[in-house]
């Protein structure tokens, strides 16, 4: 059964030197001589494109960290992933003070690393000299999205971030915006550590949707003002949801994702006493209550949010997130998810009964290739890249660290009951995943070239 952001249907589909040539019925019948692959039982889905990770570039101590987790989101059904190459990343400090040097040093150290396909989608930093400057020869070098954090002691202030959005609305590129306010965030976390709030579980209070929802309006005016589109990155809760509905209900070019995490897990992960658990929840946007997990849901089905992704980032309990841990605002937020994005999409979406199965396809493929300037992704038509996923929508199993393949060594995910597994996965025509095993090679993936008006 192939499967459409619009429909499904049965039918085979055609290969070619990688592309897809067409999606009929009894294709098979008529070529008798092709290799075949039987999807029987199966379903057809375009490969998942995750444009929002955190993947670690390789380095001297761990040469396999960027090809390991290329391999985990093959094994989860994503064939093309997006990176930001923020400090964290492991991008050296050349990279970091220039958006130029940064892709290019990105593209030196990832090449012939991937299993699958990459893009780079640049962070803007307010330490960086003049980085406004630097964003068309960015756009024109195949980068044409770029992300600006409003918290962090990198954040950019109000006015070079409308700089920012300026630039890149007039040469045909999107900012990707972290809306939280930092004047608020900073007021709360003073605040608990004066109180001696020094736990993990201070981390989510000290975050309020409140704060996430100012900043996302502030966003949205800024880039209404400055005559460009924004993007609006792991929407966690129903106040921030908000703004982006009332904007785009006034025809504003407003987009904005959600993260499994929120969709699938709440804010009672903060309580308690034990660390060593609720260090592994320390991300930001922190979780949320179960009213806004609900409102996210809502959002995705009728159109308020355009897509998921899972802000993927290997850390680890042995290394970023080892207990005892130090304060709150000294710990590494993230946590992993390049694997896991189809498998709690489809439990907690189709499965559950939010979403239909030709939604999610569109939330985690159709949509993530066409704002981000993937042509070729992101469907199962003729002449898109034969990226294909062969799923079993039945399957019934618990998502354990000890099947997964990324750098961390642990998931958010420990226990969780899901339905459906991928059997099989093709890049551009070629397998990568077969019946669970890796059959695909390290350097198979390339490093795509984007661009919006494509």
């Amino acid at each position: 059964m192939v499967v459409t952001a619009d429909r499904s249907f049965a039918a085979d589909v055609a290969i070619r030197d990688g592309l897809i040539t067409e999606v009929a019925a009894g294709l098979g019948r008529s070529r008798p001589d092709a290799e075949r692959l039987d999807a029987r039982g199966l379903l057809v889905l375009p490969g998942c494109v995750d444009v929002h990770t955190h993947t670690r570039v390789p380095t001297d101590e761990e040469p396999d960290r960027f090809f390991q987790d290329s391999v985990a989101a093959a094994f989860g059904g994503t064939t093309t992933f997006l990176a930001f190459n923020n400090p964290g990343t492991g991008i050296s400090e050349q990279g970091s003070a220039s958006l130029l040097a940064g892709l290019d040093e990105f593209r030196a150290r990832t090449e012939d690393e991937a299993a699958v396909d990459f893009g780079l989608s640049a962070v803007i930093s307010g330490q960086q000299a003049d980085p406004v400057a630097e964003l068309p020869e960015l756009i024109a070098r195949g980068v044409p999205t770029a992300k600006a954090f409003m918290v962090y002691d990198f954040r950019l202030p109000d006015e070079r971030l409308f700089a920012a959005l300026r630039v890149m609305g007039r040469q045909g590129g999107m900012l990707q915006v972290h809306c939280e306010n930092a004047t608020i965030i900073d007021a709360l976390v003073s605040g608990a550590l004066d109180e001696g709030k020094v736990e993990c579980r201070h981390h989510a209070a000290c975050r309020p949707t409140y704060a996430e929802a100012e900043a996302t309006h502030r966003a949205i005016a800024l880039a209404r003002a400055a005559d460009a589109s924004v993007y609006v990155v792991h929407l966690s809760c129903a106040d921030a949801l908000a703004e982006v509905v009332a904007a785009r209900a006034q025809g504003w070019p407003v987009y904005a994702e959600t993260c499994p995490h929120y969709l699938s897990r709440t804010d009672a992960a903060y309580q308690g006493d034990d660390e060593a658990e609720m260090i592994k929840s320390v991300i930001s946007p922190p979780l949320r209550s179960e009213s806004d997990r609900q409102a996210l849901w809502l959002g995705l089905a009728r159109g308020g949010l355009d897509l998921v992704a899972t802000d993927h980032v290997p850390d680890r309990v042995a290394v970023e997130k080892v207990v005892p841990a130090p304060p709150f605002p000294q710990i590494s937020n993230g946590a992993p998810g390049i694997e896991t994005l189809l498998s709690v999409v489809h439990t907690t979406g189709v499965a559950g009964g939010r979403i239909s199965v030709e939604r999610m396809v569109d939330l985690l493929a159709t949509t993530p290739a066409r704002l981000f300037g993937l042509a070729t992704k992101g469907a199962v038509e003729p002449g898109r890249d034969a990226d294909l996923v062969l799923f079993d929508p039945d399957v019934s199993r618990k998502l354990s660290q000890a099947d997964l393949h990324h750098t961390s060594d642990f998931t958010p995910y420990e226990g969780m009951p899901v339905r459906g597994a991928v059997r099989t996965v093709l890049l551009r025509g070629e397998p990568v995943v077969r019946e669970g095993s890796f059959v695909g090679r390290r350097g198979r993936g390339r490093f795509v070239e984007r661009s919006l008006q494509a």
